[in-house]
């Protein structure tokens, strides 16, 4: 669903931010990427949504190129980034039908979609009210009803609990977890290891841009915690 292949990309004098990075994300995976701050998650995540330019390396989604064939990869993609830069002037319920339009959703299945996520994330009543007026953690929630509505294959998250109440990040992985069922692939960046250790079938472990190690969860807890495994990898990784 997902193949990254020695994808690089440096910044300023030469500084590289992602340095050979290739990974794979298959459907049904729910992939995790860790790091430290600055390691080069974002970065990684960015260009392959298409937000970032590149040259070195290549990145291809359901087997079309990032680079060659962004707006395929678009449609089969969605891109939830660490704080949703919605429109503040539209009321929620437009800006959802404003997302719906952007790929051809019809009226009835965009209806019945939004009401539904809408109802699991328990913000129905304040679909009126103006984006700008809702708290970081309801822009959060909006933001995922939006990258819903289109059925995606690939979805792709930056830092996705940061701002969401319990109940609704337990929402959230229900459906990460439905959507792999249902044959889509799930790739996300968190610094909160337990619950990429509980949540995750594959993880890739980045510093200094660099994967310093990638695998199944198996593979890289050998009945330890993921976060035993993170310090020893990130130990031994310079």
């Amino acid at each position: 669903m997902l193949k990254i292949s020695h994808y690089s990309k440096a910044y300023g004098e030469g500084k590289l931010a992602a340095n050979d990075v290739s990974l794979a994300v298959m459907p049904g995976d729910i992939y995790g990427f860790i790091g430290h701050n600055g390691a080069g998650k974002s970065t990684t995540i960015r260009a392959v949504v298409g937000v970032l330019d590149f040259t070195d390396g290549e990145i291809l989604i359901d087997g079309h190129s990032v680079k060659a064939e962004p707006l395929a990869c678009k449609r089969v993609t969605a891109y939830i980034p660490d704080n949703p830069d919605l429109y503040d002037n539209l009321t929620g319920i437009q800006y959802l039908n404003f997302v719906a339009d952007v790929f051809g959703i019809g009226a009835s299945e965009r209806q019945e979609r939004i009401a539904r996520y809408a109802d699991l994330f328990e913000i129905t009543s304040a679909l009126g009210d103006l984006v700008g007026s809702y708290s970081h953690g309801m822009k959060q929630k909006v933001a995922i009803i939006s990258a819903l509505i289109h059925e995606p294959k690939l979805l792709v998250l930056d830092e996705p609990f940061v701002g969401l109440d319990p109940k609704a990040t337990f929402t959230l992985k229900e459906i990460m977890h439905d959507m792999c069922a249902r044959g889509a692939a799930v790739f996300f960046s968190t610094h909160v290891l337990d619950v990429a250790e509980k949540l995750c079938n594959k993880v890739a472990i980045i510093k200094q841009g660099k994967i310093i190690a990638a695998g199944t969860m198996d593979e890289l807890t050998e009945g330890h915690s993921l976060e035993e495994a993170f310090l020893e990898v990130d130990d031994n990784g310079d």
